[in-house]
């Protein structure tokens, strides 16, 4: 009870003090009557943010969906009548919790990553036959140019490939010399030396993948010019040794990673290429709008780019080092091949029951 400077009671002050009373014991009774339901729903909301909702039986799930839908109605309840700030915090924290739990999807990173292995990157690759299509076309176009140029005139080879790459095989090495690079003694290599030159190979090629992927977003141009370039060293390299008499030995060299490896830069390339047909052609779509929604394919390709250079690059590091048969080189890369066309031609494709169901 408040008074005022003339010794009367403030009317006023007692009304309010009044009201602010009734409030709270209007949401003390809110509480007591509900509380239980709160707390039940509280308690399974924990198990399932630490288990997932795997953890719970059929009646606590059961039991979750109706506990959410009675603490939204009490949130809501509580917000017109003007509950004690206090309360409605509480119910909101309890409630959006809640609602993750039901409405979030409940997949673990094990789950996410096998989804997109056996879902998401295969129809990803499916959806992408024009930019792979360029991918692909940019590498064999650039081949075949290095390879004629070379023919007629063996001096390209020094504008073509990077000394740091041709190492002493230039087309004044000698076929002796040519042949001890694709077989010699390699495979007396201890594996320290081989992780660290698989190690590095992986390196090297990722920053060139990740170079066209990022590229592409320019009209596709760069990533077209850089997939071409790498043909062009890979045709001239080839027909370097296949001028010495050595074609299929290269060939065999050059197929135990490679198959995988140029299928990669072909694919980052194609990952490039949605982005940059997204700015160029957008379509019905504002081009940002377009780019974001071609970017998720093209994050995938980009993954499944890296995936392959991990396994090139272990090939290329160990098993082209260790295995010297150039038929066994041969029969590892184009298997790697087939595994590589197979899994992405087959994987996340739903059966004809599925299809009915979903019907």
């Amino acid at each position: 009870m408040d008074i005022g400077i003339d010794g009367r009671i403030d009317q006023g002050a007692t009304v309010n003090a009044g009201a602010v009373q009734n409030d709270m014991l209007r949401s003390a009774r809110f509480r007591v009557e509900r509380e239980a339901h709160w707390r039940q729903l509280d308690d399974l909301v924990k198990r399932a943010e630490q288990g997932g909702a795997a953890a719970l039986g059929y009646d606590e799930v059961r039991n979750l969906a109706s506990g959410y839908r009675q603490a939204m109605n009490s949130l809501s309840v509580a917000r017109d009548i003007s509950l004690d700030r206090a309360l409605i915090a509480y119910l909101e924290s309890l409630c959006a919790r809640a609602y993750l739990v039901v409405y979030a999807p409940q997949e673990s990173l094990g789950g996410l990553i096998t989804r997109l292995l056996t879902q998401g990157i295969p129809q990803a690759v499916r959806r992408s036959a024009l930019p792979l299509f360029i991918g692909f076309l940019a590498l064999i176009l650039g081949a075949l140019a290095g390879y004629r140029l070379y023919e007629n005139d063996p001096s390209w080879f020094y504008t073509f490939v990077p000394p740091e790459m041709a190492d002493q095989r230039t087309p004044d090495a000698s076929g002796d010399y040519l042949r001890s690079t694709i077989y010699g003694d390699e495979g007396q290599h201890d594996s320290d030396r081989l992780a660290a030159f698989s190690a590095f190979l992986f390196s090297h090629n990722t920053s060139i993948v990740v170079l066209i992927f990022t590229l592409g977003v320019f009209v596709s141009v760069p990533s077209f010019v850089l997939t071409f370039y790498n043909g062009l060293i890979l045709g001239a390299f080839f027909a370097m040794f296949a001028r010495k008499g050595l074609g299929y030995d290269v060939f065999a060299w050059l197929s135990i990673h490679g198959v995988t490896e140029l299928a990669a830069i072909a694919i980052a390339c194609a990952g490039g290429a949605r982005l940059g047909l997204a700015v160029l052609l957008p379509g019905a779509r504002t081009r940002k709008e377009e780019l974001r929604h071609q970017a998720h394919d093209a994050v995938k390709l980009a993954i499944l780019a890296a995936l392959m250079l991990v396994v090139a690059a272990f090939i290329e590091g160990f098993l082209r080092q260790l295995i010297q048969d150039p038929t066994l080189r041969l029969v590892i890369g184009w298997g790697m091949g087939l595994f590589w066309i197979g899994w992405l031609l087959l994987g996340g494709r739903e059966s004809k029951a599925s299809r009915e169901a979903a019907r």
